[in-house]
């Protein structure tokens, strides 16, 4: 049903002007009680054994909405019905911005990913918290804000402004996500290395401790895949050693090569950053190398290029305690969640794992324990052949 309504009505607008209509149709759902209510029992069923604990929050399930699709907090209740275990909002800046002009947001069907540079546009942390206060849910969910940096900002002054964006939104905020990795924000990415992202850090964490006294709200930050493998270990360094509280693995590349595309290369020219299935495998080999790296000491979200059930399932087997989704939802519609909860329920059915927490990274610690076995048999042969007069 949605993929025939895709084809022949959203599939023929304007990525951007379809997004907006098909939101406004969620909200409009959302607002009507016995409606609410209807969709929620069809399109979010909860599966006891996917109940989740992260980040000090108890969750329905480990799988949520990634920050982009609701910029402003204006349909929080909505996507909750639709069946997302928590929604991530914004990006957020510290003042409001249109964002780069339009056309700024493509569909690349044929690879079912998408490619933006809408350049944050948002309604600013003052309106986005005002909203947020005078919010009174419907359905439980948790709310995560992702904030970043205003473009006309100084890059000098990114951390004052990541900090005022903290002190209106971090008492409204179940988790914070510090944003150094949008690749449609000039020189934000700069942001990620270690020497400058400590300092942002630390300021970010200080202030929202300032202005949230009852609560510890916990703090992420979101970094990029087109990281080298050595700038990934220090960033995962830096957050356990600022004893942050968990690592979204990964935004949008910037990467085209080696993708293996079909969409047309008009298409794939087009600056921004690309989301969806050409950034699946990237995005786990990143989401490897920092449990490979941290282990449990902080909570990891794995994003990017997730799609299906067994796609959620694998960033679980990776180190992801939680998992997000965005541009499958463009192409797969209202019905995605509730596939992938009963797909996961069933894969974790059919695992030798009692409990999701329990699978959390078992592929990565398992390989790490073939591993040392390997290399201990390698060195037990080495000394057999010194002791050998034989060899």
């Amino acid at each position: 049903m949605y993929r025939l309504l895709f084809r022949l009505l959203f599939q023929r607008m304007d990525p951007e002007r379809a997004h907006h209509l098909a939101f406004a149709w969620i909200r409009a759902l959302a607002r009507v009680p016995v409606a609410r209510t209807f969709a929620a029992a069809l399109l979010a069923p909860r599966h006891r054994e996917l109940r989740t604990e992260a980040l000090g929050l108890r969750m329905h399930g480990p799988f949520g909405l990634a920050a982009g699709f609701d910029k402003n907090a204006v349909g929080i209740d909505g996507l909750a019905m639709l069946g997302f275990d928590h929604v991530e909002i914004g990006t957020v800046t510290g003042q409001p911005q249109p964002g780069n002009p339009k056309k700024r947001l493509f569909r690349l069907t044929a690879d079912r990913a998408l490619i933006n540079r809408m350049g944050f546009n948002n309604d600013g942390s003052q309106a986005v918290a005002d909203r947020l206060a005078a919010r009174e849910a419907v359905f439980r969910t948790t709310v995560g804000v992702n904030i970043g940096k205003t473009k006309v900002v100084p890059e000098d002054q990114a951390v004052e402004d990541y900090v005022t964006s903290t002190e209106r939104l971090a008492p409204h905020a179940d988790y914070l996500v510090v944003n150094v990795s949008s690749p449609n924000t000039p020189g934000l990415r700069d942001l990620q290395a270690a020497d400058r992202l400590r300092p942002l850090l630390t300021a970010v964490r200080e202030a929202a401790d300032r202005v949230v006294t009852d609560r510890r709200v916990p703090l992420l930050v979101k970094i990029a895949p087109d990281l080298a493998d050595e700038d990934v270990d220090a960033v995962a360094d830096l957050a356990v050693d600022l004893g942050l509280d968990g690592v979204i693995a990964t935004n949008t590349t910037i990467q085209r090569d080696g993708l293996g595309l079909n969409s047309p290369h008009g298409l794939t020219a087009e600056t921004g950053g690309l989301s969806g299935a050409p950034l699946k495998d990237r995005s786990l080999a990143v989401l490897r190398r920092l449990y490979a790296r941290v282990g449990d000491r902080i909570t990891l979200v794995g994003v990017g290029g997730v799609e299906t059930a067994e796609d959620v399932w694998q960033r679980v087997l990776a180190g992801a305690t939680l998992v997000q989704g965005y541009s499958a939802f463009v192409y797969q519609g209202p019905l995605w969640c509730r596939r992938l909860h009963r797909g996961l329920a069933d894969l974790l059915a059919a695992s030798p794992y009692a409990t999701l927490a329990d699978a959390v990274g078992a592929d990565v610690r398992e390989a790490a324990a073939r591993d040392s076995e390997s290399s201990g048999d390698s060195s037990d042969d080495q000394t057999t052949r010194k002791a050998d007069p034989r060899s």
